[in-house]
């Protein structure tokens, strides 16, 4: 998946209703279900871009999560913690590139329905 981008829109398989969630345990024990927005390479490895589904719900901005994905053997997913902070800028500028690129995209399909 590294050469890849995947995101809601895509038409790989990637986001079927039993792949775009995912439910995070956070260190307290909470469980949050998680939309995948997308997932994106950053210098050779993975990442993943999930929107808290109770905050999809609702206009205002809400906190994105972003960890370094990896897909195991039998559609298994490791979400793993982004420790560093020059990864961690890295991967926010890469989200923050493709959330420009699909502002773009959405601007432009708006212009050729006039």
């Amino acid at each position: 998946m590294s050469d890849e981008q995947h995101d809601i829109n895509c038409d790989c398989g990637c986001n079927e209703e039993d792949h775009s969630t995912v439910t995070l345990t956070l260190d307290d024990g909470t469980e949050i279900e998680c939309l995948v927005l997308t997932i994106f390479p950053v210098n050779g490895n993975d990442y993943i871009a999930l929107l808290p589904i109770e905050e999809a719900d609702n206009d205002d901005e809400g906190e994105v999560f972003l960890y370094r994905f990896n897909q195991l053997e039998n559609d298994e997913i490791e979400l793993l913690n982004i420790e560093n902070d020059d990864e961690y800028e890295a991967v926010a500028d890469a989200f923050d590139q493709f959330l420009d690129d699909a502002e773009l995209d959405e601007m432009i399909g708006e212009d050729e329905e006039e």
